[in-house]
């Protein structure tokens, strides 16, 4: 009798309920019933084979499903498993093995050895990589975005170093050797010339008419180096986009998994507990932001959106005033600074680098300017930053591309070293530019608020924050003028790698010291692929500058002389076998541009057919996260129908007694 009283009954859950008695027997009934009534099961079994089952030694283990265990070299650490499932899995493993034969398990084992080998030359390169406790730092105080800065940053500093690599080995090594130091040994040094790019410093290797017996070995440099730079940037592109497009334009992980799954419990020091929370209260600040933003939206009436677009077009036509503006004021700057006559030499430096000047100050100011205009907007933090970035790389790209077309026109004595001079002197007064905003304008703002808190001034300039989108301009079109000026100032990727190190800690001082962190953050996922398409639209202004500076070449100096680059590689082309002319005249045939506009078509469509195939995959795999959530919820509702009929039981049990 005590036994039936201990005894617990169970609604089970199919068709034909009943009530069964003893805890036992009871609770496995219950639990294989509610399980085999879960949706996800439901759905699966439409399509999944019965379990097989395999035995190994005395026991036998259930095979896992085909999803779990699909790739027999996959690391037990990456699977969805327990401990104990794992172990399992790796005896069944061990066992099949055995079966296969000697080779087949020999070969295993080698793919095995070659994986762990791969995963240990990653972690040994990626710990190769600077700086990665002062970006860790810096993204605990400031979140992901300006750490996003730092990596683009970082990104060109490894870019340019590969730059110089080719440089030295396709161009630099091979002019040394034809030419010996009494060649481009000059008298007439100055400080004046080293701002200038003048007096010694036109003979020597770092412009372009230093080069003039190596014509092959120049523009196969410089192409390698041009084209390369096309397939990382719109690799890192492709794979951006893929990133921004998998994620979603509004996804947000769960916020109890942030709270309660984002904490890293291997963490023993205190500032990399602190780094943590950090990380932590910046995403859930973002999650809120956009939340908040979405409910405004919203709430809108159409009066509201009404007044709002009438806004915005009075603002973009603003942004097209201003853009008009700052070219028509390059313009005549560099009409002013080709005025012959005689200064002292410190005014002849100022309007040697007036164009120069114009073109820094109002790429420094402008932006701002649209900043503030995109606030009024009312668009999403990110929207707003992107629209910033936009407005302002056509101000950075237009006012560069003003400048080279004034250049290109001149008709200088050697008028590709006079293109590089003036490449030169925007690299070197960017430079310059950075410097005093750092430490006369960033860091005097900072003393002042820190000294006088109270005074009407500092509360004035406020507090300064890392303003992202402004400083990764300065990147693109630091990088963009590398480029353009690469194959007439073949030494300029060396100061610009120069440069950007400057760049580097001056900025990490800035944002360390003189910042703090801003109250508003935003997602870097379309952001980041927006860098990297205005570092691609800078690749291309280079391709074309130098296209239609190629096309024509009076000048008579550099490796070309008075040729063109065509007319240099058909000379060269006739100088080799006639097998080698034949292949090299079908390769720029109509047929062989036919049949390789085929093959990429054909290429092209089989990745759009992966494309769409990888899609149906993520939608199915999202789908399974909703099955998944369904079946928590069904599983939640079904126990708490238990309970309820549970006490119920005891309360009719307690009364009958």
């Amino acid at each position: 009798m005590a036994d039936e009283q201990r005894s617990t009954s169970f609604q089970r859950l199919s068709s034909d309920s009943t009530v069964s008695t003893g805890s036992d027997d009871s609770y496995e009934y219950y639990q294989t019933d509610i399980y085999e009534q879960l949706p996800s099961t439901l759905t699966k079994r439409r399509w999944q084979q019965v379990e097989q089952t395999y035995e190994v030694g005395s026991c036998e283990y259930d095979l896992l499903p085909p999803s779990i265990d699909r790739d027999p070299h996959q690391p037990l650490n990456m699977l969805p498993l327990c401990m104990q499932e794992k172990r399992n899995l790796r005896d069944r493993r061990h066992q099949e093995r055995l079966r296969i034969g000697f080779w087949a398990s020999w070969r295993q084992s080698q793919q095995i050895a070659r994986r762990r080998l791969r995963e240990q030359v990653g972690r040994f390169f990626s710990g190769l990589l600077p700086w990665k406790h002062t970006l860790h730092k810096i993204e605990g105080r400031f979140g992901v975005g300006v750490k996003a800065y730092f990596v683009f940053l970082r990104y060109l500093i490894c870019l340019n170093l590969l730059n110089c690599a080719i440089i030295t080995g396709f161009v630099l090594v091979p002019s040394l050797y034809h030419k010996s130091w009494e060649d481009y040994k000059s008298d007439n040094k100055s400080i004046l010339h080293i701002f200038l790019g003048s007096g010694f410093l036109e003979g020597s290797p770092l412009f372009y008419g230093f080069y003039q017996k190596i014509p092959l070995f120049f523009h196969t440099g410089m192409g390698t180096i041009l084209f390369l730079s096309l397939i990382m940037i719109v690799r890192r592109m492709v794979v951006g986009y893929k990133h921004m497009w998998l994620m979603g334009k509004h996804f947000s992980l769960n916020v109890s998994y942030k709270v309660f799954y984002g904490w890293d419990f291997c963490i023993q020091d205190p500032q990399a507990a602190s780094l943590e929370h950090s990380f932590i209260r910046n995403e859930l600040k973002m999650d809120l932001e956009e939340q908040r933003f979405r409910q405004k939206v919203s709430e809108r009436s159409m009066k509201q959106w009404a007044c709002l677009y009438f806004l915005r077009g009075i603002l973009n036509f603003v942004v097209v005033v201003l853009l008009c503006g700052s070219f028509t004021l390059i313009y005549y700057a560099i009409i002013s600074a080709e005025k012959k006559e005689s200064f002292h030499w410190t005014v002849k430096l100022l309007m040697n680098y007036l164009p120069p000047i114009t073109i820094t100050v109002v790429n420094f100011l402008l932006p701002h300017v649209f900043s503030r205009i995109s606030m009024f907007e009312d668009y999403f933090l990110t929207t707003q930053l992107n629209l910033t970035l936009v407005r302002s790389i056509f101000l950075k790209l237009g006012t560069l591309a003003i400048y080279i077309i004034f250049i290109t026109i001149q008709n200088n004595t050697c008028a590709e070293n006079e293109f590089g001079k003036e490449m030169y002197k925007l690299t070197i007064f960017q430079l310059l530019a950075c410097f005093c905003n750092t430490f006369l304008i960033v860091y005097l703002k900072r003393l002042l608020a820190e000294k006088y808190p109270s005074s009407k001034l500092a509360r004035m300039i406020g507090i300064q924050e890392f303003v992202i989108p402004l400083n990764v301009l300065d990147l693109v079109y630091s990088q963009t003028v590398t480029w353009v000026g690469v194959f007439y100032c073949p030494l300029l990727p060396g100061i610009s790698t120069i440069k950007l190190l400057a760049i580097f800690y001056m900025k990490k001082f800035t944002v360390m010291r003189c910042c703090v962190p801003a109250q508003r953050l935003f997602r870097t996922s379309s952001s980041a692929v927006l860098f990297h398409f205005m570092l691609l639209l800078g690749l291309i202004m280079s391709f074309v500058t130098i296209g239609v500076n190629s096309i024509r070449s009076d000048a008579g100096c550099g490796p070309l002389g008075n040729d063109t680059m065509y007319s240099v590689m058909d000379k060269f082309v006739k100088t080799l076998p006639i097998s080698a002319q034949t292949t090299i005249s079908y390769i720029t045939s109509e047929a062989f541009i036919f049949a390789l506009i085929l093959a990429e078509i054909i290429i092209l469509t089989s990745f759009v057919s992966h494309g769409r195939a990888n899609r149906k995959t993520i939608e199915r795999l999202k789908d399974m996260l909703v099955m998944c959530s369904s079946d928590k919820r069904y599983l939640v509702k079904q126990h708490s129908t238990w309970l309820r009929q549970r006490y119920r039981s005891s309360e009719t049990e307690a009364l009958g007694k």
